[in-house]
């Protein structure tokens, strides 16, 4: 299975789901709306009650599960160091000591919340990405962002950059990975030795990358001048975005749920 596979970042999962059809707008508000009030509550009710709200909308958007755990299962080395650092630096009643350190009974429970917050805040945004596909997820950005053209702000190169973005993070994945196997092929070793030679051993794996990545943007400018592309000036959009009485009634439903979870835990 391809890199690309089976690390689906940024990647659209095609459906007619009720979640599916929202306006995008609607979904990058409420990615916000999930990240600010996640970091607002303080208690594993409170998680639990913000994984019963996620479980429902996977459910919504006939998401299966595994496809939001391979986006999270690349950022567990990250999780877990975040988990491990906050067991053995929180002060508190020791509960198991590890020479001269110690496990404190507010390090586990600091450690199992901010784990928690973690899961649940890259499984929440992966929501947006799974279910908006590129091109509508750069219409909604842009949308949104179109108010701060007034100060300079350029929000339809903004939104085509992160749309280009998103488009070639697979892409550059199976890239990686069509070269690390290359390098095997070789003799090259990525899994033994120490920290300092693992890294090291990447080295051949990062600059035909690199030149590939840049590659790769090239083709992609002499594309869009060739189509005559200069940016958002003038420009006007096949569909235009329009909230429907779904997007008020997702948009209400989380506030309540959300914001009194917050609120209460």
């Amino acid at each position: 299975m391809a890199l690309g596979a089976r690390l689906p970042v940024g990647q659209y999962l095609p459906g007619e789901s009720a979640v599916h059809r929202l306006d995008p707008r609607t979904k990058i508000i409420w990615t916000l709306l999930w990240m600010v009030t996640l970091f607002g509550v303080g208690s594993f009710a409170g998680y639990v009650s913000f994984g019963v709200f996620l479980v429902a909308v996977l459910v919504l958007a006939r998401i299966p599960v595994r496809a939001v755990w391979r986006g999270i299962r690349p950022l567990m080395y990250l999780i877990l160091f975040t988990a491990f650092f906050n067991l053995l630096a929180t002060p508190g009643q020791p509960v198991v000591r590890l020479g001269p350190l110690a496990i404190t009974d507010a390090g586990l429970v600091t450690a199992g919340l901010v784990t928690a917050r973690l899961l649940l805040l890259i499984a929440g945004a992966s929501i947006l990405t799974l279910t908006t596909s590129p091109l509508a997820l750069s219409d909604g950005i842009e949308t949104l962002l179109r108010p701060l053209q007034r100060i300079g702000l350029p929000a339809h190169e903004l939104a085509m950059m992160m749309a280009i973005a998103l488009r070639f993070i697979p892409t550059l994945l199976e890239e990686a990975e069509r070269i690390m196997k290359a390098q095997k092929a070789r003799g090259a070793d990525f899994e033994s030795g120490s920290i300092q030679q693992r890294i090291r051993s990447l080295l051949p794996v990062l600059v035909p990358l690199f030149v590939s990545a840049f590659r790769r943007a090239d083709e992609l400018a002499v594309a869009m001048e060739a189509r005559a592309y200069r940016g958002g000036a003038g420009r006007t959009h096949l569909r235009e975005l329009h909230f429907q009485p779904i997007d008020l009634l997702w948009m209400a439903v989380s506030l309540l749920w959300l914001v009194g979870t917050a609120a209460v835990f």
